[in-house]
C-alpha cells in the first residue's frame, strides 16, 4: 500500500481511519483527468464523462480504495486522484453525509 500517503499518520488525518466518502458517492469527472489512472479503475459514463470503477453502483465503493470503511483505509491512486476526491475535506458536508451513512459520528 505503497501509494498511500505516507508522511500523515492516522492520527492526524482522520481520512485514514474512514474511507466512507469513498464507499458513498460516485466519483465523476471529466475523461481527461482519468488519462493517469490504470485503466482498469476508470469507467466510461459518456464521451466526455468518466467514474471511478465501483463508485457507480447503488452501493458505491471506489475500486481504488482499500481496508475497511470506519477502520484503516487508503487510496492506491492518492497522488493520481481525480478532482471529486481533492474536494472532499474532512469534516465538511460531504464528508458528515457520508459518515452518517456509515454510523461514524461526525468530525
Amino acid at each position: 500500500m505503497s501509494s498511500f500517503p505516507s508522511s500523515s499518520p492516522a492520527s492526524s488525518n482522520p481520512c485514514l481511519n474512514c474511507g466512507a466518502c469513498c464507499a458513498n458517492f460516485r466519483v465523476s469527472f471529466y475523461w481527461a483527468e482519468g488519462e493517469g489512472l490504470p485503466d482498469e479503475l476508470v469507467e466510461r459514463l459518456t464521451p466526455i464523462m468518466a467514474c471511478m470503477r465501483g463508485s457507480n453502483s447503488r452501493a458505491p465503493r471506489c475500486a481504488a480504495l482499500q481496508g475497511e470503511v470506519g477502520d484503516a483505509v487508503g487510496c492506491t491512486v492518492y497522488a493520481h486522484r481525480p478532482s471529486p476526491c481533492r474536494e472532499v475535506l474532512a469534516g465538511d458536508a460531504k464528508c458528515r453525509q457520508a459518515r452518517a451513512a456509515y454510523g461514524l459520528l461526525p468530525l
